[in-house]
């Protein structure tokens, strides 16, 4: 099997599976306890978080400045950005291209009555920054909570975060920055993602599953999700799993040292990928291919099948992809991502996601178009 479906979850490294192995070998692991093995359990926690902090180029170690918490992943640090930011009534504005987690809440945040406001896309899928800052100047007087992704995870479209940063700031509302495709694909520091909160999920850049952060800016005050516990100054209850925390470390300090020899793996790849692809099947459409991109994102609609049959044919050929999110992909909806570009009936119908990873090998490239390839044409006839 050849695995192409990493912007739903990546293989975790070798050297990030042994620091948590490591760690959790030591035994018992609560940091809230008082007895010398939780104090070491804490500082231990204290030096991952520090480290996590100083790839993102965030020091975390100033009184009231900037703070990183911990979750369980993507979706709660999502909700918990959404749901905690200014006022519970506050304007919401999200962009129609958002993680499921965010269109999600939003939906569900707008039934409760909440200001909801869906920002439009182009056709090569980037957010309308003029739309952005006519909806803002539409609410002047109350501060909005503005959500938009680094980079969408179907089309790996990268979004122009610095252009929504400054409208935000003109008009006093708080950005979040879904950040979760950028780590180790793009220079993705506090400096290149200007928010109020961001979002970082290890699992997508070779780390572990079940953890999360959200980076909170200084100043910023956040309403809990949960409640039961003081742990992370009472913002986030919960016993954290110290051993995960420091395998997030360990991936992100591996993932910013290789991020540049990544991309360029990656876009060669691709390039390849896309090459044979294009060569060997006839009526494709790649969706965003005149955008800036994700290195290793290629979103494809193969004219004349239709996407579950893709998948399920791809999946006895030994290629693991996906149709868009893979939060959606086992209903297998519509993509929203797509239907926000206005793209034609046919290419929503038919499009199939393929994503690398630095695991991604030249071999694996060649042999995954030419079974594409195969199994397209034989559908399509």
């Amino acid at each position: 099997m050849i695995y192409l479906d990493n912007n739903a979850t990546t293989a975790i490294d070798p050297q990030v599976a042994d620091v948590i192995h490591a760690e959790m070998l030591r035994g018992p692991a609560n940091p809230s306890s008082q007895h010398a093995i939780g104090r070491g359990c804490s500082d231990r926690l204290d030096d991952a978080i520090q480290r996590i902090g100083a790839r993102l180029g965030s020091d975390l170690s100033l009184p009231g400045g900037a703070r990183l918490i911990m979750t369980s992943g993507g979706t709660e640090s999502n909700n918990l950005a959404l749901a905690g930011l200014a006022k519970p009534d506050s304007p919401l504005v999200v962009s129609s291209i958002e993680h499921a987690s965010v269109i999600g809440f939003a939906q569900q945040a707008q039934k409760q009555g909440r200001h909801v406001q869906f920002l439009p896309v182009t056709a090569g899928g980037v957010v309308r920054v003029d739309a952005l800052r006519q909806t803002l100047a539409d609410l002047a007087g109350r501060q909005a909570v503005v959500s938009v992704m680094s980079a969408n995870n179907e089309t790996g479209v990268v979004q122009p975060i610095a252009d929504v940063a400054e409208a935000c700031r003109a008009a006093g509302a708080l950005l979040h920055v879904d950040a979760t495709q950028s780590i180790g694909k793009l220079p993705a520091t506090i400096a290149d993602l200007p928010a109020a909160a961001i979002t970082i999920t290890p699992h997508k850049f070779h780390g572990p599953a079940g953890v999360g952060a959200l980076w909170i800016d200084a100043g910023i005050k956040l309403r809990p999700l949960l409640f039961g516990g003081e742990q992370q100054l009472v913002t986030r209850p919960g016993t954290e799993p110290v051993a995960l925390v420091i395998g997030m470390a360990k991936a992100i300090e591996i993932a910013v040292e290789k991020q540049s020899a990544t991309c360029q793996q990656m876009v060669s790849q691709r390039g390849q990928f896309e090459a044979t692809l294009r060569r060997e099947c006839p009526g494709l459409l790649i969706h965003g291919e005149n955008e800036t991109r994700l290195p290793g994102t290629s979103c494809v609609s193969f004219a004349g099948t239709d996407r579950q049959s893709m998948l399920m044919a791809l999946d006895f050929a030994g290629v693991a992809c996906s149709s868009g999110s893979a939060c959606s992909s086992g209903s297998s909806p519509p993509s929203h991502v797509l239907l926000a570009m206005g793209s034609p009936e046919w290419a929503v119908g038919s499009a199939i996601r393929f994503s690398l990873s630095r695991f991604s090998t030249e071999e694996e490239i060649v042999e995954s178009a030419r079974r594409i390839c195969r199994v397209y044409n034989r559908l399509r006839s």
